[in-house]
């Protein structure tokens, strides 16, 4: 069976890359080892499909922490507006939420699906539900592919296989061995955009407390600044998640690192202190387990009290001042002990994948391999949550798609 071309992945870069190449007027065929496309664009977003980001290609790539300068090319040629416009002028109409994440209007990641199903169809890419289980190469020009099934001619092979996140849809690094078998060096898999975990129990005793409107610092066990946020974030069972702490994430480098809280970012220490006294003498015969409950959490009373060393039931108007300003001092820079990152399979995305300096960043063409392209999550770069990465692979499928030679 020949083809002009083979697309190995049914998630969104090797759809979006089987579409482009076909809408060129190649005979493409699409394999997919799951029974169904779209298995883990189903899930993101929590279901909603956080699309694009409502930016300019170089605001995703300043968002890009790892090779972001790789993605140059394939971000000036197709942009987050591009995105949008295909979506949209393909029957998907989309809207713009805080933080300029673009998600369709129905809500639904189906919605998404659907719209990549339907142009399938409308190009005639031809859909196999089948395992790759090796790339085959001729004279070290790619010749094709085998599956548990069938032998497929082509001259050409896109690589979207994905990472190793979410396994039980079905990225568990296939693309990895097949590159590596053809003489790709691959960057060692790691979580990215993952949950934190606490060296400590103080989360865990908050779980399911989720602060809004916090500044966020991540330091290094000598103090450097790795990364810093504004936003949300959600105190768990194991430690940490929510939108700063996972972006924080791609960041985390060695041990002894710590993330610090600022949970007032809005006051100064001293218009903090003058709000702490105001709430003392409010409460003055309360004890301090009641005294704080205008200024924290419930949950987070406790935490805060003991770190401090005072009795919960210490009476308000008892609080020394040294005390008072120890309290002010620890809502300014609330440190939580790292202890590392969550499994790679409780990812959003993977850090890690193929080295990009061996990939051509205009055609996404291997530089080992002529005739091997790549697109998507397999590829060495990772970008902060907001619809980046999403437009990372809507970007170099377009990229693959339009620089695979078509007879």
């Amino acid at each position: 069976m020949k083809y002009d071309g083979i697309v190995i992945g049914g998630g969104p870069a090797g759809m979006f890359a089987a579409i482009t190449a076909a809408s060129r007027g190649g005979r493409i065929l699409l394999l997919e080892k799951n029974d169904r496309l779209g298995k883990k664009l189903l899930i993101t977003g929590k279901g909603r499909c956080n699309v694009t980001n409502h930016c300019s290609g170089q605001e995703v790539l300043q968002n890009t922490p790892r090779n972001g300068r790789f993605l140059y090319s394939a971000l000036t040629a197709f942009p987050p507006e591009k995105t949008m416009a295909f979506f949209e002028s393909h029957g998907c109409p989309l809207k713009t939420e805080r933080g300029n994440r673009v998600f369709p209007v129905s809500d639904r990641s189906q919605s998404i699906l659907d719209c990549l199903k339907s142009e399938l169809r409308r190009v005639r890419v031809t859909v196999c539900n089948e395992a790759v289980t090796r790339i085959l190469t001729q004279d070290g020009k790619v010749h094709g592919v085998q599956t548990g099934k069938n032998t497929y001619e082509a001259s050409w092979v896109i690589l979207a296989t994905g990472g190793v996140s979410y396994p039980a849809t079905g990225s568990t690094g296939d693309g990895y061995s097949f590159a590596a078998a053809l003489g790709h060096t691959i960057i060692p898999q790691e979580g990215s955009l993952v949950p934190l975990t606490e060296d400590g129990t103080d989360c865990a005793q908050m779980q399911g407390l989720s602060l809004r409107n916090v500044a966020v610092k991540l330091l290094n066990a000598k103090g450097k600044v790795l990364y810093q946020d504004f936003g949300e974030l959600l105190f768990t069972h194991f430690g940490m998640s929510g939108p700063t702490v996972l972006s924080a994430s791609c960041h985390l480098k060695g041990e002894g690192c710590r993330m610090v809280i600022d949970l007032k970012p809005a006051l100064e220490p001293s218009k903090l202190d003058e709000r702490i006294l105001r709430d003392l003498e409010l409460y003055q015969n309360r004890s301090m387990e009641n005294a704080l409950t205008d200024l924290l959490p419930r949950s987070m009373i406790p935490v805060i009290l003991r770190r401090l060393d005072i009795s919960a039931d210490l009476q308000a108007n008892s609080l020394t001042r040294q005390k008072r300003r120890a309290l002010v001092e620890l809502l300014k820079a609330f440190p939580v002990a790292i202890a590392g990152k969550r499994p790679v399979s409780e990812a959003i995305i993977t850090s890690g994948g193929i080295k990009v300096s061996e990939v051509d960043p205009k055609t996404m063409e291997s530089k080992l391999v002529p005739g091997l392209f790549f697109a998507g999550e397999i590829l060495d770069c990772d970008a902060y949550t907001g619809g980046f990465n999403l437009q990372i692979a809507w970007a170099t499928a377009y990229a693959a798609g339009n620089s695979v030679p078509l007879e």
